[in-house]
């Protein structure tokens, strides 16, 4: 009898009934209890050649010889029959014969549980039927799942919640049975968090039917022989004969005859090595939960024992096991060399969570608790789901019965968790200053330690001459403590602190940095110190120099999640800076999931969506993501800041901008450092400007200016000549600040910013042509309400029936586009190139929003040639009915697209309603599809 791949046999069965083949079929399928049979069988019906012959389908086990299925004398026709293993002797009796004697054209599948078989191999009982000659005969065993298979499976149940870490275990502990892979799903789908882990998957314990299952097989087992199951549930992983043995306290002739029963009754089976496993790894669970407490810590310690005899010793399995048969002098020895190992293997993450699960325990001595306690503190540095320890040391820092160094090493990696991981920078910072004063007269490396992250110029609410006093003082430290180690440490902090500020000596001192050092710890410590310089770099506009830092830092960061992760997010605002917008969402949205536990390293992820999400013009989620940056780093809080300022005066809230604007630049002032904060100027010299006048932003530009003033920071010096051009333009001076505009755009497209390229740019073209219509200059333009705007979102750019431009024909009647003796052909003809030209970029980055505000004022200066009379689109939206349809999609109400567009409040209601008639939708969401796919307009 062959057994032959599903593929084969099924081409076979549909020839069969599509009346192609003049043999008869048969497929004895296998399965375990739970593989996925019923789901083959089902499968099987549905196929298009068995829709279209007879089909009978047959449960066995429900009925006797006078409620047999009829089955037709003649075919095609298609037998299903299920669970063999169950039928009565009138039922076997009945299938013999029909297949036996098989009517022609028959295709028959048979499903049967081997492990359930009275006599093994035999699943249509004995003798053997006497297959006649014209009937082909094949088995088909139904493998477990694939973990491609289960990651499908979990992929459709919960979605992007599911963790690859997740697919893992689910694939491990069901041993890819379909039927609890999709008891497990059933129970995450409703329970698990919005990120679904192993943790959650181990939280769902042993699903209803697998627990009924093993209870079942194991009750088939002499009680005698049981012992030998329950050893296999407590080691619950592949075992040697002797290793089970062993456990089970069984002699040789004893425990032979166990195992013979057990795996008869398919309560044990064996792997590919010949070690004995449940059928279910998960089913582990169910069995030790019917063991009374005295026997479960018997057998525990005699896994114990037999895993101290394995090469390498597997210190975290030993320590579980001991800790359940209550020896804790033995469990105490073996978590503490278990977590040694996973942090000296770079595995931290391993040993924060098995010791954090150990010193939540009562039954911790003092003694190991002070050797312990600052191993969890280490690890947890550079862990990133660490809420627990967090708790965990904040008791321990409290316990004066432990030594003062050791409550200063413990306090001093607490203040960097809360800092660095969880975000609680203010919390932090009090933390590191009690553990400088406790750690300096017995331990000044670690003292030294704590002044390193004091000295660090992220800190938000510390001015830059505190950090560069406690980087003075953490190099007399790390001298005294004649700690090689932390003087190249302190050495490398200083090169990221003068790098952070635009100190040219900061680049000199980073060619020294020991990259080649065999010690894994200085290594990780070179990478955190090129990432961290890598980020000060983006945000001063050395883009190229961050790319190079970021390459070489990720490489020497392997085994800490804290630094791989906080890489991660200065590349997402690399990739914001220079255009590589593609896909940027959605590895945002990957990035805060990946990390969701981790506060303190979140605003990157949140800022670039907030960004994103303004420049597409979905108002509605900016606020709420870059809301969370606000105590972040100087520089990313005064970027959401800028962003929350534009997004202000995009929707006329002048009030709203003014007072984030104050807010922001009282903290850069105060922080005293403002080559990182490019962002700010330009928007909160034009909200100061429109609210307190030219003087007021005038002392502003004049600020920046001197705080820049000898720093290496292009994206800094770029900025201000755009601040200074905003100033000119929204004073009233437009034609000081073309030239100003286009130097700004030069500086950017130098610095291979195109997004700020393009505002600029425009900013220049609408100089020009505001000065050219001869309307009031009222703000940027692309940040407020628009040049020129009334207040109701009207303009001086008008706009006709057809939602097409309407030069010269405003709705309030305001000056046209006729050319003025200030313009000449020339400079209007150059202003047109750089519109259209931002109009461009704009559309390649996706910014939608600003695309269609610059291609609105595009047409007011460029009117469409079109023929005479009202144009006719068939059905289709016009072109200024698909831009008004793009930003409605988006979110943005009436208001907020009449003043991108410079249309009247009364023609976007019109163009709306037009373009969600057109469409057929009654949602402004549904405008999307359509809108997207009308092609672009102006």
């Amino acid at each position: 009898m062959a057994t032959v791949s599903d593929f084969f046999w099924e081409r076979r069965l549909r020839r069969t009934l599509a009346g192609e083949e003049s043999q008869r079929l048969l497929v004895l399928v296998e399965g375990a209890e739970g593989s996925g049979k019923s789901r083959l069988v089902r499968r099987l019906a549905r196929l298009q050649e068995a829709t279209r012959v007879p089909r009978v389908l047959w449960q066995c086990g429900r009925g006797d010889a006078s409620e047999m299925p009829e089955v037709p004398s003649d075919g095609p026709l298609l037998l299903l029959v299920e669970d063999v293993h169950r039928a009565g002797a009138d039922e076997l009796a009945y299938l013999r014969g029909l297949l036996e004697h098989p009517a022609p054209g028959l295709a028959a599948a048979v499903t049967y549980r081997p492990e359930s078989l009275a006599e093994p191999g035999s699943p249509l009982g004995s003798p053997r039927p006497r297959y006649p000659a014209e009937l082909v005969v094949l088995r088909h065993r139904v493998e477990p799942w694939s973990r491609e298979q289960v990651r499908q499976a979990a992929v459709a149940a919960l979605g992007e919640r599911c963790a690859d870490e997740a697919v893992a275990r689910l694939h491990e502990r069901s041993g890819g049975s379909a039927q609890v892979v999709a008891d497990l799903l059933a129970v995450l789908r409703d329970s698990a968090p919005k990120r679904c882990t192993a943790d959650a998957v181990d939280a769902v314990g042993a699903p209803v039917r697998l627990a009924g299952m093993m209870r079942d097989r194991l009750a088939a087992v002499p009680a005698r022989h049981r012992v030998v199951v329950w050893a296999a549930a407590v080691l619950d992983e592949p075992a040697t004969r002797r290793e089970l043995l062993t456990v089970a306290g069984l002699g040789p002739e004893h425990g032979r005859a166990a195992l013979v029963a057990a795996t008869a009754r398919s309560a044990l089976v064996t792997d590919a090595e010949g070690r004995y496993v449940l059928p279910v790894p998960l089913g582990s669970v169910a069995v030790r939960e019917g063991l009374p407490w005295p026997v479960l810590q018997d057998l525990h310690g005699r896994a114990a024992d037999v895993l101290l005899g394995r090469q390498p010793v597997p210190w975290a399995v030993v320590a579980r096991h001991r800790g359940v048969a209550g020896h804790v002098r033995g469990w105490l020895r073996a978590v503490e060399q278990a977590a040694r190992e996973s942090a000296e293997e770079e595995r931290h993450q391993e040993a924060v969570t098995l010791l954090e699960r150990t010193l939540t325990s009562p039954l911790v001595p003092r003694s190991a608790r002070a050797r312990l306690s600052p191993m969890l503190a280490r690890s947890a540095t550079v862990g990133l789901h660490v809420e627990q320890s967090v708790e965990l040391l904040s008791q321990i820092v409290e316990d004066e019965t432990l030594p003062e160094s050791v409550r200063g090493e413990v306090r001093l990696n607490l203040g960097l968790v809360l800092t660095n991981q969880v975000g609680g920078g203010q919390l932090g910072w009090p933390e590191l200053e009690q553990a400088a004063e406790e750690l300096r007269e017995h331990r000044p490396d670690l003292a030294a330690r704590a002044m390193i992250a004091l000295a660090a110029t992220s800190w938000p609410g510390q001015s830059l001459d505190v950090h560069l006093a406690w980087m003075a003082r953490a190099e007399e430290a790390a001298n005294a403590s004649e700690d090689e180690a932390i003087r190249v440490n302190t050495a490398l902090t200083r090169a990221w602190v003068e790098c952070s500020y635009g100190n040219p000596r900061g680049w000199d001192l980073l060619r020294s940095l020991p990259a080649d050092s065999p010690d894994p710890e200085l290594r990780r410590e070179v990478a955190r110190c090129l990432c961290n310089i890598a980020d000060s770099a983006v945000w001063l506009g050395w883009y190229d120099r961050a790319e190079k830092l970021l390459a070489d830092g990720v490489a020497l960061a392997s085994g800490s999640p804290y630094t791989e992760y906080g890489a991660r997010g200065t590349r997402l605002v690399l990739d914001w800076s220079t255009g590589h917008w593609t896909g940027l969402a959605e590895r945002c949205e990957s990035y805060l999931a990946e990390g969701d536990s981790a506060e303190g390293l979140s605003g990157d992820g949140h800022y670039v969506l907030g960004l994103l999400g303004l420049a597409h013009g979905e108002w509605s989620r900016t606020t709420s993501w870059l809301s969370g940056v606000a105590d972040s780093s100087n520089d990313l809080a005064a970027g959401a800041s800028a962003a929350l300022v534009r997004l202000s005066l995009a929707r006329e809230d002048t009030s709203a901008a003014v007072s984030e604007a104050r807010a922001a630049w009282q903290r850069v002032a105060e922080k005293a450092m403002w080559v990182g904060t490019s962002d700010l100027p330009p928007r909160a010299v034009e909200a100061v400007a429109l609210a307190d006048g030219a003087a007021a932003a005038q002392q502003m530009v004049d600020a920046f200016a001197a705080g820049i003033d000898g720093r290496e920071a292009p994206a800094a010096q770029a900025a201000l000549i755009w601040a200074r051009a905003v100033l000119a333009e929204v004073t009233g001076a437009p034609t000081e600040a073309v030239p100003l505009y286009r130097a700004a755009a030069e500086a950017y497209a130098a610095l291979h910013h195109p997004y700020a390229e393009a505002l600029t740019g425009e900013g220049a073209a609408r100089c020009v042509l505001g000065a050219e219509a001869g309307a009031g200059v009222g703000s940027s333009g692309d940040g407020s309400s628009g040049v020129g705007s009334s207040g109701d979102g009207s303009s001086g750019v008008g706009s006709s029936g057809d939602g097409s431009s309407g030069v010269g024909s405003s709705d309030d009647g305001r000056a046209g586009a006729t050319a003025t003796a200030g313009t000449s052909d020339e400079d209007r003809a150059r202003a047109i190139d750089e519109l259209s030209a931002a109009v461009e970029r704009f559309t390649y980055l996706g910014a939608n929003w600003d695309a269609a505000r610059a291609r609105a004022l595009l047409r007011a200066h460029r009117p469409e040639k079109r023929p005479r009379g009202r144009p006719s689109y068939h059905g289709d939206l016009s072109p200024r009915e698909r831009e008004v349809a793009e930003l409605a999609a988006t979110g943005l109400t009436n208001r907020e697209i009449a003043s991108t567009l410079h249309l009247s409040h009364r023609t976007v209601e019109q163009h709306i309603a037009h373009a969600m008639r057109k469409v057929g939708t009654d949602s402004r969401r549904g405008l999307v599809p359509r809108a997207g796919a009308e092609g672009s307009g102006g």
